[in-house]
C-alpha cells in the first residue's frame, strides 16, 4: 500500500508500459506482480515499468525522449519483451502526491503486442505476470478476500481501456484525446485515502464535500472507486 512520510520527498523520473493484445474474449492487459519481498509496493499488481535511469538521457537531455528509452528498458526487464518506441503512445502522466514516502513523475505508454512475443519474469523484483481483461481485474478487486491489489494509477489506467473491444480502438481513442496530467492530492478518510484529481470541485481546497464535478478515487481497506463527472 502506499507508503507516508513527514518529510518533503524528492520526486524521481520514471516510465511505465501498459501492454494490450487481443485476447479471445477481448482486449487484455499485461500485468506483474512485485515479489512480496520488495520493500515498495511488495504484492501489488503493477504495469511493467521503474525510474529512469542515468544511462535513459540522450544527449540532449530531453526528459520525453529518456522516458521512451526507460520504458523499452524496463518492460525489456521485468516482461522479457522487446518494443521499440514507435509502438509506444503516450497514455497519461502521474505524479505521486505529497505525503508519500517514494515520489515519482512517471509517464505512462501505450503499446499493442502484435508479434506473439511471450513473457518471462525473473522471479525476483517480479514475482509473476498475467493478461488479464480489464473486467476481471475489477472483479476480483471487489472481493474483499481476494488477494489481488492495485493502486490508483493502475486501476485508473484500467477504467480508461475497459470498454474498448480490441486494441485497435484502444489504440485510436489514446491517440485522438489529449494527455492527462495527473497531480493528485491525498485526503484521508475513514480507513482510507481519497486522491483528488484536477477537475474535482474539492480539488483546489481538498475539501470532499464541495458542490460541483467529480474527479477522484477512493482507497478504503484496498477497493477502488473511481468517479469522474463528463
Amino acid at each position: 500500500m502506499l507508503e507516508l512520510s513527514e518529510n518533503a520527498e524528492p520526486v524521481f523520473p520514471a516510465a511505465t508500459v501498459v501492454l494490450v493484445r487481443d485476447g479471445s474474449q477481448g482486449l487484455e492487459v499485461l500485468l506483474v506482480q512485485r515479489s512480496k519481498a520488495v520493500a515498495h509496493m511488495g504484492g501489488m499488481w503493477v504495469f511493467p515499468g521503474g525510474r529512469v535511469d542515468e544511462g535513459d538521457y540522450p544527449t540532449d537531455r530531453d526528459e520525453y525522449k529518456a522516458a521512451l528509452n526507460a520504458a523499452i528498458r524496463e518492460t525489456r526487464e521485468e516482461a522479457g519483451l522487446d518494443i521499440g518506441a514507435g509502438q509506444l503512445t503516450y497514455l497519461s502522466h502521474w505524479t505521486t502526491p505529497e505525503g508519500a514516502k517514494k515520489r515519482f513523475s512517471t509517464w505512462f505508454f501505450l503499446a499493442v503486442l502484435e508479434d506473439g512475443q511471450e513473457v518471462t519474469v525473473d522471479g525476483g523484483e517480479i514475482a509473476c505476470h498475467r493478461w488479464v481483461r480489464p473486467q476481471v481485474a475489477f472483479a476480483e478487486l471487489a472481493d474483499p478476500e481476494h488477494p489481488f491489489r492495485l493502486m490508483p494509477p493502475t486501476f485508473v489506467s484500467l477504467v480508461e481501456l475497459a470498454d474498448c473491444c480490441s486494441c485497435g480502438e484502444a489504440h485510436q481513442r489514446i491517440e485522438s484525446r489529449e494527455v492527462f496530467y495527473y497531480a493528485p492530492r491525498m485526503v484521508f478518510v475513514k480507513d482510507g485515502i481519497c486522491f483528488l484529481y484536477e477537475g474535482d470541485a474539492g480539488y483546489a481546497d481538498e475539501r470532499l464535500e464541495v458542490e460541483g464535478p467529480r474527479h477522484r478515487t477512493y482507497m478504503i481497506d484496498g477497493q477502488l472507486e473511481y468517479l469522474r463527472d463528463q
